[in-house]
């Protein structure tokens, strides 16, 4: 996909998306939106930017590196273009970055100005660390499902991603 963005207040600044779904891509989004040249890093045989954007609108503005980040070749690759960035927005589990040769010591080690953000279901440490997560249990979780639909009755699930798209 194209980037429509000529200019805008980030253009300049450089954005490796390691995130699947949810928060991270709509960041990217969102920073793309603004300018910045937003690369996001695809598994192969993964969907990618291939998503059609009246579907996943999170894919516009960016651009689209095909990696295998579980081949040391990977991971290289990633560092390379780290190496150039100025944002990292990471949306794994957490210590799988880490693993895969890409987490916050590997990338600052190449370059130590990257603002590397992670974006977790529920945080690196503690009781849900490593549950995964979804939209609906961390607004059921919250009470904030409890909040949508009529008041005598069950909440109503919401059309949305309502709880990803504000983490973005």
């Amino acid at each position: 996909m194209e980037s429509t963005v000529n200019g805008g207040p980030l253009h300049g600044i450089r954005v490796v998306e390691l995130a699947g779904i949810g928060p991270g891509p709509f960041a990217g989004m969102l920073l793309a939106d603004l300018g910045a040249d937003v690369v996001r890093v695809d598994r192969p045989g993964g969907a990618g930017l291939a998503i059609n954007p009246d579907y996943d609108i999170t894919n516009r503005n960016k651009r689209s590196a095909i990696v295998d980040l579980k081949d040391p070749a990977g991971a290289a690759a990633v560092l390379d273009l780290v190496e150039r960035a100025d944002i990292l927005i990471e949306g794994y589990r957490p210590g799988v970055a880490e693993r895969l040769g890409v987490g916050p010591d590997d990338c600052l080690a190449r370059n130590p100005r990257l603002v590397y953000g992670r974006m977790t279901g529920w945080g690196q440490e503690g009781p849900l660390a490593q549950t995964a997560g979804h939209d609906i249990g961390y607004i059921a979780i919250t009470g904030a499902l409890g909040m949508i639909g009529p008041a005598e009755g069950p909440p109503s699930v919401p059309a949305n991603i309502v709880g990803d798209y504000a983490g973005g």
